[in-house]
């Protein structure tokens, strides 16, 4: 048993967003799903039978879709962070994960998807070479170019990185 499951709050679009995302990532599953009881519907106010929450698993990772409504919505506080092995898969899961969602909220390897969840796709043994080379020249030249970035190209960061 897993010890931290991460919920994600969402209006009434959870099992919508449960199926996209275990569409895009390869070893995912959609899980139970549990329905609304007629208990607490003074408190929870949705229709006794429609989706509570939708359990999914990414990459192994579990994870609990809620559809508790209006109340909260998605920050860039929180965001879950994909570790790209290259370029293509980087941009496999960039184009998917971003299809439908806020232009405006890409910078950096982020991007916030259709339903408000941002997200860092990311070549991650790029970002620890360049986080910790020793050569703060180098590494500046890379942050440089990240930070004029959208979607990371990682054969842009090593030229600059490599100067």
């Amino acid at each position: 048993m897993r010890m931290l499951r991460p919920n994600l709050w969402f209006d009434d679009r959870a099992e919508e967003a449960a199926r996209f995302y275990t569409a895009i990532f390869k070893d995912s599953k959609l899980g139970d799903v549990t329905p609304y009881p007629e208990a607490g519907k003074e408190q929870h106010g949705h229709e006794p039978g429609s989706v509570m929450t939708v359990e999914f698993e990414l990459n192994g990772v579990p994870f609990v879709a809620l559809n508790g409504g209006p109340h909260f919505q998605f920050t860039e506080a929180i965001s879950l962070e994909v570790d790209c092995a290259d370029q293509a898969e980087l941009d496999y899961y960039w184009d998917h994960l971003s299809e439908g969602g806020d232009p405006n909220a890409q910078q950096c390897g982020w991007l916030k998807d259709k339903f408000g969840v941002s997200w860092q796709i990311s070549p991650r043994a790029l970002m620890e070479q360049i986080a910790n080379d020793p050569d703060k020249a180098k590494s500046e030249r890379a942050w440089t170019a990240m930070f004029q970035m959208k979607k990371l190209d990682i054969a842009a960061l090593q030229r600059a990185f490599e100067g």
